[in-house]
């Protein structure tokens, strides 16, 4: 046992072992993604002379969530909470696009406003679960290694150094992907950078909130996991 009855273990050792706080944690993950790309991506917001998808406000909450995940419980439970996360997006575009493909009730008048707001193109979704998925992993297997590089130490190093890589690919991917052709290269290569410089900036600022829960979490479990022996690739499910 360490300090304050938090026993160190391997990730491995944890098996499919019940965590009291767990669950909670994911459904808070996929319930932020799942409400910032559906209320906050379709609207833009001007404050002082700065515009910027209100999504973004709330978004970055995900890669936070991701970190604690990562550092309390290991990659393994942050790699089922991704792909909760992915088959959620995948099932909301699909609901999105049949709502919004059906026909309107004669005198219904709302139809126009329904597309605006829930029409977003094939292209657009495909990029953003794309970006997600990518953007995501690297998140955690970066926080994951690096955890494992300090002995546990430097938690703001690593909670800020995965989310600049994590946030960086997530943007690299999503925007070009999403824009190219339609937005010119200045364009598509300005909004990527601000963007992504938000999402960093939103990090650092919650940098303390994050080491309140993470170190509350970690003593209510009485665990602090190290992803020694891990297997990091992206493509299962199982603990």
């Amino acid at each position: 046992m360490s300090e304050a009855g938090i026993q160190k273990v391997k990730a491995v050792a944890l098996g499919a072992r019940p965590l009291r706080y767990y669950d909670f944690f994911m459904a808070a993950f996929v319930a932020i993604l799942l409400l910032s790309n559906l209320i906050g991506a379709a609207k833009l917001s001007t404050l002082g002379g700065f515009t910027f998808g209100a999504g973004i406000l709330f978004f970055p909450l995900g890669y936070v969530l991701g970190d604690v995940l990562t550092e309390v419980y290991g990659y393994a439970r942050a790699r089922r909470c991704v792909w909760a996360g992915f088959a959620a997006m995948l099932f909301m575009a699909v609901m999105s696009w049949v709502v919004v493909s059906l026909p309107p009730a004669a005198g219904w008048p709302d139809q126009g406003a329904y597309e605006a707001v829930f029409g977003s193109t094939w292209r657009i979704v495909f990029a953003s679960v794309t970006a997600f998925w990518a953007g995501e992993f690297t998140n955690s297997f970066v926080l994951a290694k690096m955890k494992l590089m300090t002995g546990g130490r430097h938690l703001w190093a690593r909670t800020i150094g995965s989310t600049i890589v994590g946030e960086g690919v997530d943007s690299l991917i999503f925007y070009p992907l999403a824009f190219y052709g339609h937005w010119t290269t200045a364009q598509v290569l300005t909004v990527m950078v601000t963007n992504w410089m938000l999402k960093v900036g939103w990090e650092v600022v919650l940098t303390p909130v994050t080491y309140v829960i993470v170190n509350t979490i970690k003593r209510r479990e009485g665990l602090d996991v190290y992803d020694a022996g891990t297997d990091f690739t992206p493509f299962r499910t199982r603990l």
